[in-house]
């Protein structure tokens, strides 16, 4: 990919901005209870606001699905944000997203001063698959600024028209965070350090289907946890009791095994799991070996004998990405697992290798589980995006962008 256009190249001083985000965090009875990427999208805000610029932000908010579902609104986020910026964030919450009142608002901004726009996706034609919908969104929405930056890396594998359409209409540029994602997914992607280690977790084989076929080519050790582990042992012959499992992907699974075989990839596998009989929080957990789970028992971590092979063998690489929670880690009983891994990615760092969090699930649970960001290489802010990017796979907002 080539560089984007660059930030520091954009003329912003008396000019108001159009800057995608990506404010997606998590929500518990409409509090934040992760404001990681919040913070992530402040440099490229103040280095605007430094500039002389006025801002119109746009970012979504789950999947409302083109209807405006109060529970998906952006006010808590505009809060939280004026709270870090130090300065009030004006925030217009309509349905349409846009109409002439906001981009009257809009117009209205003297620099310095900052409005968010409400969820983007609650206006349906933002996510619309017909280009000719998104198009006239976009048009509306260029209406509201002179200059557009992107810098929502969660959402740049979407052909959105605030992601895709947009920033053909505005001269345009990449905000720092996009630039310092790409910039670490080119060492992943382009002549990594060796040994290079991927942690792949989370539930569904078939969500990471492609980025395991693409890597089996790349990397020297990949080690396999979260539900998905269940599918891969079963597909070696093994009882897995009532764990999650993907019938239909049994004999894909055969075949990435055999693949890394080949390859002379090193895929690790659970050799002790921690099971429980049901899905829940207080449920007593058991260790068993992973040829001996119960019939009537679930697997929700990885063991201690699993997490300390995977560990070592995450210790003694270079570049290392990670991808999905090795168990539960929402629950305490479950957790080990994922710790354990998290505490061999900062071993990685500490001997000067780079360690990537790839976003999602995985900067939550490191979160949660009392680690710092600065403790890690890199916390992508894109789980899907950093997926897609690992895949090989052309994403329409970095497109969009220039890359």
């Amino acid at each position: 990919m080539t560089s984007a256009n660059s930030l520091s190249n954009l003329q912003v001083s008396g000019k108001r901005v159009f800057l995608r985000c990506d404010l997606n965090v998590p929500l518990k009875e409409g509090v934040i209870t992760d404001d990681g990427r919040i913070r992530a999208s402040l440099p490229t805000i103040k280095a605007l606001l430094d500039g002389g610029a006025s801002l119109v932000i746009a970012a979504h908010l789950g999947r409302p699905k083109g209807e405006a579902k109060p529970e998906l609104s952006l006010a808590p986020i505009a809060k939280r944000l004026g709270e870090l910026l130090g300065k009030e964030v004006k925030f217009e919450s309509v349905a349409s997203v846009v109409n002439a009142d906001v981009t009257a608002k809009a117009k209205a901004l003297a620099a310095g001063e900052v409005l968010l726009l409400e969820n983007i996706r609650y206006s349906a034609a933002e996510t619309s698959k017909d280009e000719a919908e998104r198009a006239s969104f976009a048009k509306e929405l260029a209406e509201l600024a002179e200059v557009y930056v992107g810098d929502g890396f969660g959402a740049v594998h979407r052909k959105h028209a605030s992601v895709f359409d947009l920033p053909k209409l505005l001269p345009s540029a990449a905000g720092l965070l996009v630039a310092a994602e790409v910039e670490v997914l080119k060492k992943l992607t382009e002549n990594p350090e060796r040994p290079y280690g991927v942690v792949l977790g989370g539930a569904k084989v078939s969500d990471k289907l492609a980025v395991i076929e693409n890597l089996l080519g790349k990397v020297n050790v990949i080690a396999i946890g979260g539900g998905m582990l269940f599918t891969f042992l079963k597909a070696q012959g093994k009882e897995i009791g009532k764990s999650l499992c993907e019938d239909e992907m049994l004999d894909t699974v055969k075949g990435l095994l055999a693949t890394a075989e080949k390859n002379g990839v090193k895929l690790l596998l659970p050799t002790d799991i921690v099971v429980a009989p049901e899905f829940s929080a207080d449920a007593t957990p058991t260790l068993v070996s992973a040829d001996a789970i119960p019939a009537d028992q679930l697997g929700l971590d990885i063991g201690p004998d699993s997490a300390k092979a995977f560990a070592e063998a995450i210790a003694g690489c270079k570049t290392v990405f990670w991808n999905g929670p090795m168990g539960v880690f929402e629950f305490a009983n479950f957790a080990n697992g994922t710790k354990v891994v998290a505490e061999s990615l900062i071993k990685v760092c500490q001997n000067g290798g780079i360690s990537v969090v790839g976003g999602g699930d995985s900067a939550a649970a490191v979160r949660k589980l009392g680690f710092a960001d600065d403790q890690f290489g890199y916390i992508s802010t894109g789980g899907g995006a950093s997926l897609e990017y690992l895949e090989g796979k052309e994403l329409p907002g970095l497109k969009a962008l220039g890359f």
